[in-house]
């Protein structure tokens, strides 16, 4: 039993070396276009999404310019979280080598002042204060509230041959 003990406590104590991330990993999972928080505040006009997004950046005008393209991103690749006031919307892209199999494509598309910015009607007046400006490590963490053209995405990425029309079936 003593011995089955100590393997047990070694075992406990060495997983989160074992299966730790690297500082690095750690990292590049922040920085990764992956990882930031979006909430669907409702449907807007016709064809549209109105969400409320967030951006990290070194300056406050960085962080906003990265929340437009995170809400974006995440109409094209994660889909719209439901919420109180609208349901969920699936991702335009539903297959999840999208991005790898069309690299080139998209990043060209997501460049700072990039085609991704026409699909963007930015509806926060001025540089967000509050809870919504938050400083940060390395910067700045900023909400915004963006208005999606998200009919207009959708038949762009089709155009392009990216995805399939709806009416193309199965």
């Amino acid at each position: 039993m003593n011995r089955f003990l100590s393997f047990l406590l070694v075992l406990i104590f060495s997983a989160p070396i074992v299966f730790s991330q690297s500082r690095k990993e750690r990292k590049a999972l922040f920085e990764s276009m992956q990882n930031f928080e979006i909430t669907t505040v409702k449907v807007g006009t016709e064809g549209t999404k109105f969400v409320k997004v967030w951006g990290y950046g070194k300056k406050v005008d960085d962080a906003i310019v990265q929340a437009k393209k995170n809400a974006v991103y995440a109409c094209i690749f994660r889909g719209l979280p439901a919420s109180s006031t609208a349901n969920a919307t699936p991702a335009i892209c539903r297959d999840a080598n999208a991005y790898k199999a069309n690299q080139d494509y998209f990043d060209n598309f997501f460049q700072t002042a990039g085609p991704y910015i026409d699909f963007v009607n930015m509806t926060t007046d001025g540089v967000p204060s509050g809870q919504d400006r938050l400083k940060v490590k390395k910067g700045y963490k900023v909400a915004i509230y963006v208005q999606v053209m998200f009919d207009n995405l959708r038949k762009k990425l089709e155009a392009d041959g990216i995805v399939k029309g709806l009416s193309s079936g199965f």
